[in-house]
């Protein structure tokens, strides 16, 4: 027994001695360590994490300030000067305005011409219907964009209604009335401009297309410009409001409570599942003895909506809106609209008259009528009614020193935002880049050397996207040689960010993402204007 304790205590004696000569050991690399790298002790991991979130935070609120700051404090323009070229751009759509944007002014005076004051983004167009997004959060006035261009940039708030292409003067009608904007013509008083131009850009978009449907522009309403959504938002309130009147008949309610969209596409489509939000949110709410008497019904003459998708998308769009209780009727044409209900040419051949309380008509475009008479100029390079015929560096057939992009071009490109987009900062980069060749020679010919220095125009498309109600949106996305598609939750919020980016400024990008907070917390307004 003692000899079993000696020894315990001779191990534990040895144990303590080895244990303190490794602790010894450890505080000596420690010191080495330390000595190595100055005596500085080493920063937790989490402590430098937060410092670099803090930092991140920090540099990315001092530079929101600064652009709110440069926003707002534009800087002083070189004047207008005589011996420079005039460049005219007509419109404030995606080509004309992304022109500007990437344009650098000091090589040119620049003038715009415009019925509208501002630019409006409108893939969102839609959520402005039903009150998701406010109608100012997606329209940027032009006169911020031209204010931090590099020489001054003047402005007419006027249309374009003809063209002398010999004497490069262009004819503009401005009318005392502010209201019409898209319609001046029809004003009493008008004020006649001659303007005179050294280039040319046209983009002025295109106007609803109704195929010489009878009643359209007399019932139906459009979803092509900001005045089109305020229509629509009365317009519904109104039927809505009209059916909750007592001495209504139940026939008559129910014709109020029809709320037709002719045209699948993504225009269509989108405010259909924006109008079904806006039932289920809100009116079930509100008016919750007729939210459930509302009938959707998407009139579409291709066999499916959205034929420019994958097919697969396709069927979980048509599903969705099967949920959501749409009605899709496919192959089927609208002959004639009335006042109270509209006819129908159905699959088989047959007619029938289906009574509605509100019409909403996006089938397509056509073009404006300034196009016509830049046609009739060129009439044997200009075959094509749809359009401007262009070739791959944009001039305008037949015309020198004139340009068009976006949908009044016929560029063989679908008439797409983002084509316009593209198109217009190829273009303002080519105008930059030969702008070196004004300053050696003043009659240089830049219609002809944009051919000679620059490769022709290509479009990159950087897929589709369309929102379908529900918080579900669909996604046809390129990927190298082949297509991604989705759909669902997960692609609503991919649309929602992918949006935000896209958005002209820091300003409507800040609109956007407020309204939408609005939207979730207190849901959308159901006044009546």
């Amino acid at each position: 027994m003692a000899f079993t304790t000696r020894a315990a205590a001779i191990g534990l004696q040895g144990f303590r001695t080895a244990g303190g000569a490794l602790v010894a050991q450890r505080m000596g690399m420690s010191t080495v360590r330390d000595a190595a790298s100055g005596g500085k002790k080493r920063m937790p991991r989490l402590q430098k994490l937060k410092r670099i979130v803090y930092g991140t935070a920090a540099v990315g609120t001092a530079y929101t300030g600064w652009l709110m700051y440069r926003n707002r404090n534009p800087p002083e323009q070189l004047p207008f000067d005589a011996s420079k070229k005039t460049l005219v751009l007509l419109g404030t759509g995606w080509g004309s305005t992304t022109v500007l944007k990437n344009l650098d002014t000091e090589n040119f005076n620049v003038v715009v011409v415009s019925p509208r004051n501002y630019f409006l983004f409108t893939p969102l167009l839609p959520s402005c219907t039903v009150g998701t997004i406010e109608n100012r959060s997606i329209m940027e006035p032009v006169r911020i964009l031209m204010r931090h261009k590099n020489r001054e940039v003047r402005f007419y708030e006027a249309e374009c209604t003809d063209l002398d292409a010999d004497a490069k003067e262009l004819t503009l009608v401005r009318t005392a009335d502010g209201e019409d904007q898209l319609n001046r013509a029809s004003a009493d008083h008008q004020d006649t401009i001659k303007l005179k131009y050294d280039y040319l850009v046209v983009g002025v978009g295109g106007t609803v297309n109704t195929f010489g449907t009878p009643g359209v522009e007399e019932h139906a309403c459009f979803l092509k410009e900001m005045g089109d959504a305020r229509k629509i938002r009365r317009k519904l309130m109104d039927s809505i409001e009209s059916a909750t009147l007592a001495d209504v008949s139940e026939e008559e309610r129910d014709r109020l409570l029809h709320m037709v969209v002719v045209g699948g596409g993504p225009t269509g489509i989108e405010y259909a599942g924006e109008l079904h939000d806006f039932l289920q949110d809100d009116l079930a709410h509100w008016y919750p003895k007729m939210a459930n008497r509302v009938r959707i019904t998407l009139v579409e003459a291709l066999p499916n909506v959205l034929p420019a998708f994958d097919k697969k998308l396709i069927d979980y769009t048509q599903s969705t809106f099967l949920e959501n209780k749409i009605t899709i009727l496919t192959r089927t044409m609208v002959k004639k609209v009335d006042e109270k209900s509209f006819v129908v040419q159905n699959p088989d051949g047959s007619r029938s008259e289906i009574p509605y309380g509100m019409m909403v008509w996006a089938t397509g475009i056509k073009a404006q009528p300034v196009i016509s008479r830049i046609r009739e100029q060129f009439a044997a390079a200009q075959t094509n009614g749809r359009g401007l015929l262009v070739d791959e560096y944009l001039r305008v057939n037949g015309a020198k020193d004139i340009w068009a992009l976006g949908d009044c071009a016929v560029s063989g490109y679908a008439p797409l935002a983002q084509v316009a987009s593209q198109q217009g900062k190829w273009l303002a980069r080519r105008f930059n880049a030969l702008s070196s060749a004004l300053k050696d020679d003043p009659t240089a010919d830049i219609h002809g050397l944009i051919e000679e220095k620059n490769k022709p125009f290509k479009y990159s498309s950087q897929g589709s996207l369309a929102y379908i109600g529900s918080e579900k949106a669909i996604a046809d996305l390129p990927f190298f040689n082949r297509n991604i598609t989705a759909g669902g939750i997960a692609t609503f919020w991919f649309w929602k960010s992918a949006y935000l980016n896209e958005l002209f400024s820091l300003r409507n990008s800040t609109l956007v993402l407020s309204d939408w907070v609005k939207r979730f917390l207190f849901g959308r307004d159901i006044s009546r204007e």
